[in-house]
């Protein structure tokens, strides 16, 4: 048994995927699906502000590729916003203060649809909360996990139709989130019963630290497919581990 650490890479199937928009934007994003069986729950996975450095790359979407395939049977659906540029390659267009990222996100949902599996899970983090509390509230949606919602792209409008529809939302709040604390969520969510606001203790809104990237996973996990929490910290079989200095490249199977 190895112990799976920030930079483990567990088997899985991963290909390239080409999204394109319903205004005509090509967006670079990745699948990666359990190695031997159809997901038994997708996620769509939107990152952070990508004018601070948001991608499919940051560490906790790069982590739930790796890691939830294997361990969960999750599939994970990772792309690039419009004029976001990560290891994958760049997307096209240009960052559009959450106007344009719906049909971005809705890209990525139909894209789901296409591979024949259902009811995905729209996930997101800090800004992708915000796209997803905006544009994800429509089928064939299952759901949504935010972490770190900063509540700055998206307003109470939003907010009040996750309501309306009864979509289960869980919210995943670091304790010393430098941009909205958990009483702040609580507050702002009020008026969704069905919302579960969850206090992350010690964490901050970057989820530095592989303690707090388990206890984000988990999470999802927990929302999304609930037989497969909490997730193993060891793993018995193939194992890459990931070098950021190298090139992006394809590992799963590897020995």
């Amino acid at each position: 048994m190895t112990h799976i650490s920030a930079n483990s890479v567990l088997p899985a199937r991963r290909y390239p995927v080409s999204l394109l928009t319903e205004d005509g934007v090509r967006l670079v994003g990745e699948w990666s699906l359990p190695s031997e069986a159809d997901p038994s729950a997708v996620i769509v996975f939107c990152h952070p502000l990508p004018t601070h450095g948001g991608s499919m790359d940051s560490h906790l979407i790069r982590k739930a590729a790796w890691r939830l395939p294997a361990l969960a049977g999750i599939g994970v659906l990772r792309f690039n916003t419009r004029g976001t540029t990560a290891s994958a390659g760049a997307s096209e267009g240009a960052f559009d203060e959450n106007r344009g990222e719906g049909q971005d996100l809705l890209a990525a949902v139909a894209e789901v649809t296409a591979q024949g599996f259902v009811d995905p899970w729209a996930v997101g983090w800090s800004f992708g909360t915000d796209v997803i509390l905006r544009w994800g509230n429509e089928d064939p949606v299952a759901g949504a996990v935010l972490l770190s919602p900063p509540g700055r792209w998206s307003d109470d409008s939003d907010v009040a139709s996750w309501a309306a529809t009864g979509r289960p939302v869980t919210a995943l709040v670091p304790e010393l989130d430098e941009f909205a604390s958990p009483d702040d969520v609580g507050r702002r969510f009020a008026g969704v019963p069905q919302a579960e606001i969850i206090a992350v203790p010690g964490a901050k809104h970057l989820w530095v630290g592989e303690n707090h990237a388990r206890i984000a996973l988990d999470g999802i996990v927990r929302a999304v497919e609930p037989s497969a929490a909490p997730l193993p910290t060891t793993w018995h079989g193939p194992m890459e581990r990931w070098n950021d200095v190298r090139p992006f490249a394809r590992m799963d199977h590897e020995a």
